[in-house]
């Protein structure tokens, strides 16, 4: 028994190796590379029903889920068996009706605005965060701002107002960057999802977003 838990850190450190390296999703007749961000790693090659379950529960059955990421600290939680925070973590999917397609900036276009719109509503001018939310259903979200609009990308901030741990507690938020990507002429949908806490957690999902983007469009240049 002492040497379980060394030999769980040890698969701890190898699985996060494993999970840091580029890889190649085949969607139709096309090669899409991806990869996650620094200090996260895909979940996908642990075969996890446990975080299998969790990927699913951010996205539609009808899209298929291509990266499932979590930090490096909780996925050594994990491997360890104890409970991750899961206070941050990352999904890439496509739409499975859409795999073999390949789409030109115009079938694009149309396919980000109206995902855009099945968003939520977007928060007034002039209206705070709190007060916005105050008044929402729990779980509701709302498209805060658009953080980027190219011919081949649609990225904007959602927020929603989550249930409180506690009866009584002060209220709690989600943070999360939806993009819709043109890439290899595959729709891809990337999104990051954080605790919110105070303007510092604003300031890293937009960081960390725009970071991924720009990751993924050099992956994907060839």
């Amino acid at each position: 028994m002492p040497l379980v838990r060394p030999l769980a850190a040890l698969l701890a450190v190898v699985s996060l190796q494993c999970g840091a390296a580029p890889f190649a999703i085949q969607l139709g007749d096309t090669r899409v590379a991806l990869d996650a961000p620094p200090g996260f790693a895909d979940t996908t090659f642990t075969g996890s029903p446990r975080l299998q379950e969790l990927a699913e529960t951010l996205t539609s059955p009808s899209n298929r889920i291509l990266l499932f990421a979590i930090s490096d600290g909780d996925l050594r939680k994990f491997t360890l068996g104890d409970p991750p925070d899961f206070r941050r973590y990352m999904i890439a999917v496509t739409p499975r009706d859409l795999e073999r397609e390949r789409l030109d900036e115009q079938r694009f276009a149309e396919l980000a605005e109206a995902a855009v719109r099945e968003m939520g509503e977007r928060l007034p001018a002039g209206k705070s965060f709190a007060e916005f939310f105050e008044k929402r259903p729990v779980g509701a979200p709302a498209v805060l701002s658009e953080l980027r609009r190219e011919a081949d990308l649609r990225c904007v901030l959602v927020g929603a107002r989550i249930q409180a741990q506690a009866r009584g507690g002060s209220p709690q938020y989600m943070l999360s960057t939806a993009t819709l990507m043109r890439v290899r002429g595959k729709m891809l949908n990337v999104a990051v999802h954080t605790a919110y806490e105070g303007p510092a957690d604003s300031e890293w999902i937009r960081g960390i977003t725009a970071r991924w983007i720009d990751n993924l469009q050099r992956l994907n240049a060839r």
